[in-house]
C-alpha cells in the first residue's frame, strides 16, 4: 500500500468518525453532516445537495444562531486541517455561499471575519506530495482573493457579482454597471477597491502540477466568472471618471490619473491571465473578452491638464478672493457711514427747538486737576501761642493736677523753691487729689492686672524650681550672651542624663551626711563619758550604714536617737 492510498484511507476514516459523532452529540446534526461531507478528503468538488443544505441553513429566514454556527464550523474546519483537499473544498463552499447566499450572510461573515480572520492562512502547507505542495500555494492565494472580496464588499456596500447591469438611454441602450452613474467622491473611493480585488484575482494563476488538477480548475472557474463583472465595473468607472476629469480640481485630478494608469496596467495583466487560462480544460465553457489598451495620446492630455490646472485654479481663487474682499470692504464702509450720518442728523433736531438748559450743564462739567496730597501730619502749620505757653508752664510739672485747685498749683510751683528743705520732702508733703482716686486695675474680659502679674510670677518661680531640680542650680538668664547654651536649660534633659545627674546628687548627699556625722561624733566625744561614747558609736554605726542607702528610711537614725541606751549601775559604784 502506497503512502497516497494510506492517506486516502485515513482521511475517509476521519470523515466517517466525524459523521458518526455528529449523529449522536450535535444539536445541528444535519448541518454538521452536510459540512463534513461537503469538505471531505475525496478529491472532487462538493456535491450540490450538501451545498444546498448549507445554503438553506444560512438563508435570511433562518435564525442568526444557525448562520453563526455555520460560519464557526467552516472556520474551525479550515484552521485545523492539514490536507489541501479539505482546505480547498472549504474555501469553495465559502465562495459559493458568498456568490449565491443571501445578503445577510455576507454581513454576518464580514462581522465574524473582523474577530476570527477566517480566510487568512498564510502558513498553510501540505508537503505530503509534489502535487500537494503546488496546490497548497494556490490555496493560500485563493484564500487571499476571498478575503479581499469580503473587504471590497465592505467598501462598496454591495456585491459586484450580484450587481445587475442597468440600461442607460444616454449610452445607446447598452447595459452598464453601477459605477457608470456614481458621483466623483464615491467613484474615487470604489475604483481603488475594485482594482485591488482585480489584482488579487490575477494572482490566482495556478503553477506547476496545480494547473492540471481538476479541483483547482473548478475553483479557478469561479474566479474567472467574477473577473468579467469586476473588469466591467472598473471599465465603466473609468469612462465615468474621464467624463468628469477636465472639471476636477488638481488634487482629485491627480488621484484620477493614478487610477487611469493602474487600469491600463491591470488590463494588460488580465489579458495575459486570460491567455494562459485558454490552454486549460475549463476554457471550453468560457468566452474570453478582448481587452484593449487606452490610447497614449489621451494619457498625455490628462497630464497636461494637471500641469495647467493649478494656474487656472490659483487665478480663479485669487479673483474670487479679491471680489470677496472688495465686497466686504464696501459693506464695512457702508456700515461706518451710516452711524456718521445718524450723528450728523441728530444735532439738527435741537436747532429747531433749542434747549438752553442743556448748555450750562455741559459748561459746568470740566476736567478738574488732580488734588495734591499735602502734609498729613501738619508739621508745617504754625503753632498756636496759647498752646506753646501751656507747654512751657507744664514742662517741669511732676504731677497732673485737676484744674481749679489752687493749693495743688501753688505747691507744684514751689517744689523747687530754695526755702524748702528739699524737693523729696515736697513730693511727700505736697497734697494731691490722686491719692483718693482708685486705680483702674480691671482689664478687658474682667481680668485683674494684679492677678495677671501674680500668674506670671508663679510661672517664673516654677521654671526656677524645675531648673534647680534638673540642673542642681538656678537657671541662668536665657538672654545672657556669655552662655551660648542657656536656652537649652528650659527643656528637660534625656532620661540617661537625668539618671547620671541623680547618681551625682546621691553621691553629693552621702558626702554631706558623712561630714555631718563626723562633726557630731567629735562633739559627743568631748561632752560624753567614754562608756556612753562606746554605746553611742554602736548605735550610730548601723544607722550610718542604713543612711548610706539612698532608697532606705531616712528617719531610722531619729528612732535610734529617741530611745537612749540603759546605763549600768557600775558608774554609781
Amino acid at each position: 500500500m502506497g503512502s497516497g492510498t494510506w492517506r486516502k484511507a485515513y482521511g475517509a476514516l476521519k470523515d466517517s468518525t466525524k459523521v458518526g459523532l455528529a449523529n449522536f452529540n450535535s444539536e445541528y446534526k444535519d448541518l454538521d453532516i452536510a459540512i463534513v461531507k461537503a469538505t471531505n478528503h475525496v478529491e472532487c468538488p462538493p456535491k450540490e445537495r450538501h451545498l444546498r443544505r448549507i445554503l438553506y441553513a444560512t438563508s435570511a429566514h433562518r435564525p442568526r444562531a444557525d448562520v453563526a454556527y455555520s460560519i464557526c464550523t467552516l472556520a474551525r474546519r479550515l484552521a485545523k486541517t492539514k490536507s489541501w483537499i479539505v482546505a480547498l473544498k472549504t474555501l469553495i463552499v465559502v465562495h459559493r455561499l458568498l456568490r449565491e447566499g443571501d445578503g445577510t450572510f455576507k454581513e454576518d461573515f464580514l462581522t465574524y471575519s473582523y474577530r476570527g480572520n477566517i480566510l487568512q492562512i498564510p502558513q498553510f502547507k501540505d508537503d505530503s506530495s509534489p502535487l500537494a505542495w503546488d496546490c497548497s500555494a494556490w490555496v493560500r492565494t485563493y484564500a487571499l482573493y476571498l478575503d479581499e472580496r469580503v473587504e471590497c464588499f465592505r467598501v462598496l456596500k454591495y456585491d459586484v457579482e450580484a450587481d445587475r447591469l442597468l440600461k442607460l438611454p444616454q449610452a445607446s441602450g447598452k447595459a452598464h454597471s453601477r459605477t457608470r452613474t456614481l458621483p466623483l467622491a464615491d467613484l474615487l473611493d470604489q475604483l481603488p477597491a475594485l482594482q485591488k480585488l482585480l489584482l488579487r484575482l490575477i494572482y490566482c494563476q495556478p503553477e506547476g502540477a496545480a494547473c492540471s488538477n481538476f479541483l483547482v480548475q473548478y475553483a479557478l472557474a469561479l474566479v474567472l466568472k467574477e473577473s468579467f463583472k469586476i473588469y466591467c465595473s472598473i471599465n465603466d468607472g473609468i469612462i465615468n471618471l474621464v467624463d468628469m476629469y477636465f472639471e476636477m480640481p488638481k488634487y482629485d485630478a491627480i488621484k484620477a490619473l493614478e487610477i487611469y494608469k493602474r487600469a491600463g496596467q491591470q488590463a494588460e495583466k488580465l489579458s495575459n491571465f486570460y491567455d494562459q487560462c485558454k490552454h486549460l480544460a475549463l476554457a471550453r465553457t468560457f468566452q474570453f473578452p478582448t481587452l484593449r489598451q487606452p490610447p497614449p495620446s489621451f494619457l498625455v492630455t490628462m497630464e497636461e491638464y494637471i500641469r495647467e490646472a493649478p494656474r487656472v485654479n490659483i487665478e480663479t481663487k485669487s479673483l474670487e478672493n479679491e471680489e470677496n474682499q472688495r465686497i466686504d470692504n464696501e459693506e464695512a464702509s457702508q456700515e461706518t457711514e451710516k452711524p456718521v450720518e445718524e450723528e450728523k442728523q441728530e444735532p439738527a433736531e435741537p436747532e429747531e427747538e433749542p434747549q438752553p438748559a442743556a448748555e450750562p450743564a455741559e459748561e459746568e462739567v470740566e476736567p478738574q486737576p488732580p488734588a495734591t496730597t499735602g502734609d498729613l501730619l501738619n508739621l508745617d502749620e504754625e503753632v498756636n501761642p496759647m498752646i506753646a505757653d501751656l507747654e512751657e508752664r507744664n514742662a517741669l510739672a511732676l504731677a497732673i493736677v485737676a484744674p481749679g485747685n489752687e493749693n495743688t498749683t501753688s505747691t507744684s510751683r514751689d517744689l523747687f523753691a530754695l526755702d524748702k528743705s528739699g524737693w523729696e520732702l515736697a513730693l511727700v508733703t505736697a497734697p494731691s487729689n490722686h491719692t483718693n482716686q482708685q486705680m483702674d486695675n480691671q482689664l478687658a474680659g474682667g481680668f485683674d492686672k494684679l492677678l495677671l502679674d501674680s500668674l506670671y510670677e508663679d510661672e517664673t518661680r516654677r521654671q526656677q524650681i524645675a531648673s534647680v531640680t534638673y540642673n542642681g542650680s538656678i537657671a541662668a538668664n536665657p538672654f545672657d550672651s556669655n552662655d551660648p547654651f542657656a536656652m537649652s536649660n528650659s527643656f528637660a534633659p534625656p532620661s540617661n542624663v537625668q539618671l547620671a545627674m541623680m547618681a551625682e546628687q546621691q553621691q553629693y548627699y552621702q558626702a554631706q551626711q558623712q561630714q555631718y556625722f563626723q562633726i557630731q561624733q567629735q562633739q559627743q566625744m568631748v561632752m560624753l563619758p567614754p562608756q556612753t561614747y562606746q554605746q553611742q558609736s554602736q548605735y550610730s554605726a548601723p544607722s550610718q550604714a542604713a543612711l548610706s542607702n539612698p532608697f532606705g528610711n531616712p528617719f531610722s537614725n531619729l528612732v535610734a536617737m529617741a530611745v537612749p541606751p540603759k546605763q549600768s549601775n557600775s558608774n554609781l559604784v
